[in-house]
């Protein structure tokens, strides 16, 4: 049986979308910190962009939910919790 592609397999999951992001940034202990690279490059759903003036955008609603950015991001930058109300990602494995 043939698994697919990565992409192909994460297009099976359903994204439930909630009212509000579950990620929030501290902007300024972001820049602080020079996170804004780091975010964009451990991501595997390229949740996090920075921007020219430095700040970072969330796309909250592409997240997989893996905590990668919550466990390698520095203390203080990101708050981060799972959506509430059933809402975030729902997986179909295969």
């Amino acid at each position: 049986m043939r698994l697919g592609s990565i992409p192909e397999r994460l297009s099976r999951d359903r994204h439930n979308l909630g009212a509000a992001s579950h990620i929030e940034v501290d902007q300024a202990a972001a820049r602080r910190l020079g996170a804004g690279p780091l975010l964009e490059r451990i991501c595997p759903a390229h949740v996090y962009t920075q921007g020219p003036d430095g700040a970072i955008r969330i796309n909250w609603a592409a997240c997989l939910e893996c905590g990668t950015c919550l466990a390698l991001a520095p203390p203080g930058v990101l708050t981060w919790r799972y959506p509430a109300g059933g809402a975030g990602i729902a997986y179909r494995h295969g």
